[in-house]
């Protein structure tokens, strides 16, 4: 999303852009709508995808290339961690001016055992000697890429998400999401929004069901999203006995229906840079509670906008959960949506980058 309101958003500042994008897997979702709706046009790249593949790699850097000459932009900026690899390499080699890179996280820890993990910090601190700037999208995430050793903290800039906001922050559709599992309308709802995959830990989210299923036997819960583990964690909750509480939904488009109908959204990630869904549902007013990692304490707040939980803890995110249905806190649910209205909206990203772009063009016509 970010990148897609970010590529519409140029083209009146004055930019002529091009989108490149990977391709998704079975249980990925896609964007493709809504950049239609932005009238962007994505650019696949084909064999572009998450995982790491040498040979097949080579042929995307390649490709890169090739499309990069063609172009011939000033500046290219890369995204994610794959893309910003091979994406920053083929600019490298193509002698492109300007290289941003902008970690929305990171998979320096927490995703990879050690010496994978080692080697991934190597190459991120040789792609970043070679980078004109690199963005974090939080304080914690850009602390750590300098405690990794990965730039120095001069090297790092911080720019929040920007992200189309405002058809969260009115009135909300209420009852499909509900309606697709059958939930009774007084019934709580109680929901995770994100990829099924392990960084995300689902279990913790899973054995906290089942605490606030005993404090509320009426309560309910919504898994919004798909992954690798999809199959594994249907049958968890069913080993759980929470098969007739929990409902798998998939990828959804229409965000302001879902966050309409969930009462209280979860995060109980290991590691984050800044959850886009919290940040929806602090948009839509609705109460969240998420792990202390990452980002995620510079986005709510240190607890002012929402509460925080250790990671892997699934008393204390079942209690937060409970607190948060039993006594939400308006004059904190306001506040949430206040901050986020203002510090992650669309028009502030594109103003952002497109101060960034002219300073460091400027940098460059004056080396």
């Amino acid at each position: 999303m970010h990148v897609i309101v970010l590529t519409a958003g140029l083209v009146p500042k004055g930019y002529e852009t091009r989108l490149l994008v990977g391709n998704t897997s079975e249980r990925e979702g896609d964007l493709y709508e809504l950049a239609e709706r932005h009238g962007v046009r994505c650019v696949r790249v084909k064999g572009l995808g998450r995982e790491v593949r040498p040979f097949a790699d080579l042929l995307v850097l390649t490709r890169l290339y090739r499309t990069i000459r063609e172009f011939d932009p000033m500046i290219v900026h890369t995204h994610t961690a794959k893309a910003g690899f091979v994406g920053r390499v083929a600019a490298f080699i193509a002698g492109v001016p300007i290289v941003v890179h902008t970690f929305h996280g990171h998979v320096l820890r927490g995703y990879f055992g050690a010496v994978k993990t080692h080697v991934y910090r190597i190459l991120e601190r040789v792609l970043a000697r070679r980078s004109s700037v690199l963005l974090a999208v939080s304080d914690a995430v850009k602390n750590d890429l300098v405690s990794f050793g990965v730039a120095p903290a001069q090297k790092v800039r911080v720019m929040p998400l920007g992200l189309p906001l405002a058809p969260l922050a009115g009135p909300l559709p209420r009852g499909r999401l509900r309606a697709a599992a059958s939930v009774p309308e007084g019934a709580p709802l109680i929901g995770i929004v994100g990829r099924l995959v392990p960084i995300k830990d689902l279990d913790t989210f899973f054995a906290a069901a089942v605490f606030v299923a005993q404090e509320i036997p009426a309560a309910r819960f919504a898994i919004v999203g798909d992954g690798e583990l999809r199959h594994e964690l249907e049958a968890r909750a069913q080993a759980l006995g929470l098969q007739e509480r929990v409902h798998f939904h998939g990828w959804q488009h229409d965000m302001a229906a879902v966050y309409g109908d969930l009462d209280v959204v979860a995060n109980c990630s290991r590691n984050e840079g800044t959850p886009v869904a919290l940040i929806e549902a602090m948009a839509a007013r609705r109460p969240v509670v998420a792990t202390r990692v990452g980002g995620t304490p510079d986005l709510l707040g240190n607890g002012t906008r929402g509460a925080l939980i250790p990671a892997g803890d699934a008393r204390a995110l079942a209690s937060a959960i409970l607190d948060a249905l039993r006594s939400p806190e308006s004059a904190r649910l306001d506040e949430a949506q206040r901050y986020v209205l203002a510090h992650h909206s669309v028009d502030r990203l594109i103003a952002d980058v497109d101060d960034l772009y002219r300073q460091l063009l400027a940098e460059q016509r004056r080396a």
